[in-house]
């Protein structure tokens, strides 16, 4: 979830003039769903208008398609939604295409995700104001299109290489 209240974060200042990032705090955001192929650096990635059981359903028939031939193993956290009765029969029906490995509690920089969330943060949302929800969507939008373009350095700087 990218929120429209601004993510502070650590900035460098003139003494006496500290920076002010103003807020309107509605508390309305963009809600991604997404995925990282460790191979390539290829990011797969959805906007969503909710995320619950049944909109994680849809995203996992969206990534069949975008990858129509092959095996997928997905690496997830433990989220309620990720083991939803809902999605079971569509795991059952594509078992031999999609397995969902998930990790332990309480490990997120084991998700390769989460690493993206965060560069996406630290390079489009921190310490700026954007004065609407669409002018944060057309910044990530962006974000993502241009590191669409440099996968090679997405996998250096979160995939570990063997």
């Amino acid at each position: 979830m990218i929120r429209d209240y601004q993510a502070i974060g650590r900035t460098w200042f003139i003494r006496g003039k500290q920076r002010l990032i103003p807020t309107y705090g509605q508390h309305k955001g963009l809600k991604l769903i997404g995925t990282l192929e460790y191979e390539t650096g290829k990011i797969f990635c959805v906007e969503e208008e909710r995320y619950d059981a049944k909109t994680f359903l849809g995203f996992l028939r969206k990534l069949l398609a975008a990858y129509p031939a092959g095996k997928i193993v997905m690496i997830l956290d433990n989220a309620r939604i990720h083991h939803a009765k809902l999605i079971q029969p569509f795991l059952e029906e594509n078992r031999n295409r999609l397995e969902l490995v998930f990790l332990p509690p309480y490990s997120p920089e084991l998700n390769l995700m989460e690493g993206v969330w965060k560069w996406l943060k630290e390079s489009v949302i921190q310490n700026v104001f954007f004065g609407n929800v669409q002018k944060i969507i057309l910044a990530v939008r962006a974000f993502l299109k241009d590191v669409e373009q440099r996968q090679a350095e997405t996998i250096d700087r979160l995939c570990v290489r063997m």
